[in-house]
């Protein structure tokens, strides 16, 4: 039987381990079995992995590859100074997914060209945190992730505590003070794994229990799944809904993170996680929960029972709906 919507997901696909690119396939697989879903890079940067690895075009007018028709959904990516869009059949909707917080991209997509003749833009974002920064009437839609991939999986005993943390691998995803918290910690006894961290290489250099990985080295289950606490603070970047705070949550890590981020809305301090303002009140947090088996195994369980209801077939089909209107 032959589907009844078409669905355009664009996406600079530019990054592997982005937690846009994620996004945009995550939405892609939950979608393709109820629309013709279609993937294109508005990068000519694109990722040649993802190329590899999934369905995704570049739009080329001259061999005949557009959008045509149906939803254009944008996820985290923009049409702006690209002449295909006055070229093409109109979307019969068109959607913006913000995961980021870039008030000048509203203004620009609120205000299309009366020439372009596009629908009005819906807007969809990814966290009621990031709602009220941009104060924008949009819906509120956490960046879907696959439970079947990220779950709690046993540990075996270990002599020493695992505090971990993964992002990309920029130097604007790391606060300053975490250097010395980390050295802190591993004077202490305490294993530090840092995966999407060798920009801190020159800063963190030959210490034996702190060690350093680049983004995508291991599987971000995998490394999710091998660690006791979980830890997350950025510098210049404020995250919008913190993906792989959730991954880790899915995993039943017990989490601590800095208080302000989209991930926050589903943190209930000290039963799914907990959150932080000051450097010392992180150190404190971390050792408590490391001297505190029967803590952190609460707060792990209750972490995954948080994401369980937030990506239940419930919610997503709800969610999804939206799409197929």
């Amino acid at each position: 039987m032959p589907l009844s919507h078409t669905i355009h997901l664009f996406n600079g696909f530019r990054n592997p381990y982005g937690g846009s690119e994620q996004e945009t396939l995550s939405l892609y697989f939950l979608l393709k079995s109820k629309a013709d879903v279609c993937l294109w890079a508005t990068s000519s940067r694109a990722s040649k992995d993802l190329l590899k690895q999934f369905p995704v075009r570049h739009i080329a007018l001259h061999k005949g590859e557009f959008p045509s028709k149906g939803t254009d959904v944008f996820v985290g990516a923009h049409w702006r100074n690209k002449l295909w869009p006055y070229l093409v059949p109109k979307p019969q909707r068109l959607i913006y997914i913000y995961n980021t917080l870039h008030p000048k991209l509203l203004a620009l997509t609120a205000n299309m060209p009366r020439l372009l003749n596009w629908p009005p833009a819906e807007y969809v974002v990814i966290s009621d945190f990031q709602k009220k920064l941009l104060n924008v009437h949009a819906q509120v839609h956490p960046s879907p992730i696959n439970l079947d991939l990220f779950y709690p999986k046993p540990q075996t005993p270990r002599t020493r505590v695992v505090i971990g943390r993964m992002s990309r691998d920029l130097p604007e995803k790391h606060h300053p003070d975490d250097v010395p918290l980390y050295l802190d910690l591993a004077s202490q006894g305490f294993d530090i794994r840092l995966q999407g961290a060798s920009c801190l290489a020159n800063q963190l250099p030959g210490n034996d229990r702190i060690q350093l990985f680049p983004e995508g080295r291991s599987a971000a289950p995998e490394f999710l799944q091998n660690l006791d606490i979980f830890y997350y603070r950025t510098h210049d970047v404020i995250e919008t809904f913190g993906r792989v705070v959730f991954e880790a949550m899915a995993c039943g890590l017990p989490v601590v993170c800095h208080f302000h981020g989209g991930y926050a809305d589903a943190m209930k301090h000290g039963e799914n996680g907990f959150l932080f303002d000051t450097t010392e009140n992180a150190h404190a947090l971390l050792r408590q929960l490391a001297g505190d088996t029967a803590l952190s195994a609460r707060v792990g369980a209750q972490a995954r029972k948080t994401v369980e209801k937030m990506f239940d077939s419930v919610a997503q089909e709800k969610r999804l709906a939206f799409y197929l209107k």
